[in-house]
């Protein structure tokens, strides 16, 4: 398949609704690849509409690893979804094909990218239950505020929206007195990584999210969100705190209408789109970077393919 010393790996990045998935999708069969999802999203069954998980056609063009691998109530470590993501890599090249690891969850992209390794020690149960009773009483905003102050850099790096995230944070600050990011170390795997991030002009892109959001409620987003509460998942779970979700549950309990919860979403998206920036920046040298208003599936599946020597 290559050339190079180490098998390939493609990464595809970019900001929500930007049109990875599509693009993704007619890469892999250009190219005889199979995509790895780097959506922490997507692992997650029941939640299809609210997430823009790839459909069960577009799955069904070319294989997709790390969808629907857990519920709700079950989520994955960030080690979990590392040591995941390897194994299905590896499984891909074993079969001769190309693995393009496709998504715009920032660190699940980088710890696979980077090899991160997790913080030494760090591990108090106590602790955690003390932070997660706490968030269960003050809310995610008071713990965010807390590690603004013990730890600024990993308040700006991590997802500020996943409670576990922030509790696990606050945790290793706690126990350790050192930051949680600041003490990643990094083994980078043995791979031949080729990294490609997909832009849009932000008028552009803002404009696919609010159609992004309107399809979405126009295709059931409100009653898969009361699916999921009718199958007792309940409102606390970091899953139903992702956008979309949180906002819906809002709207289900009745603390706004829907018009509110749907201005919410496209709110919180926007920031969130911003955020990603901070994960995949545009002066990023190990990122080539393509305006996907001007590129097209077949200029990009030659630029890759001259890439990993295919």
């Amino acid at each position: 398949m290559s050339r190079q010393p180490f098998p390939p790996l493609v990464v595809l990045v970019g900001p929500t609704a930007v049109g990875k998935t599509a693009l993704a999708i007619q890469l892999a069969e250009r190219l005889n690849g199979e995509i790895v999802s780097a959506d922490s999203r997507y692992l997650y069954r029941y939640m299809d509409i609210g997430t823009a998980k790839p459909s069960a056609a577009e799955q069904a063009r070319v294989p997709h690893h790390l969808i629907d691998v857990t519920t709700p109530d079950q989520p994955w470590s960030l080690a979990q979804y590392q040591s995941a993501a390897f194994s299905a890599i590896g499984a891909i090249h074993a079969r001769g094909r190309l693995p393009l690891l496709v998504g715009g969850t920032g660190q699940y992209v980088r710890a696979v990218v980077e090899g991160w390794q997790p913080p030494e020690g760090g591990q108090s149960p106590e602790l955690r239950a003390d932070l997660e009773a706490r968030l269960a009483t003050l809310g995610l905003d008071a713990l965010v505020r807390q590690l603004r102050e013990l730890d600024p850099e990993s308040a700006r790096s991590i997802d500020v929206f996943n409670p576990r995230r922030v509790v696990r944070a606050l945790e290793v600050v706690l126990s350790t007195g050192r930051s949680f990011v600041g003490q990643r170390r990094k083994l980078p795997p043995r791979l031949a990584i080729h990294q490609f991030g997909l832009s849009l002009p932000r008028t552009l892109l803002y404009a696919r999210i609010d159609q992004r959001v309107d399809s979405m409620l126009a295709s059931g987003l409100v009653e898969e969100v009361r699916g999921l509460v009718a199958r007792g998942y309940h409102w606390e779970l970091p899953a139903l705190s992702a956008i979309g979700y949180r906002q819906i549950g809002q709207y289900l309990r009745g603390e706004c209408d829907l018009k509110a919860a749907a201005d919410r979403i496209r709110r919180d998206t926007r920031v969130f789109v911003r955020r990603q920036t901070n994960w995949f920046k545009p002066d990023d040298p190990a990122i080539a970077w393509r305006d996907v208003s001007q590129v097209f599936a077949d200029d990009l599946a030659e630029v890759v393919s001259k890439a990993v020597g295919s």
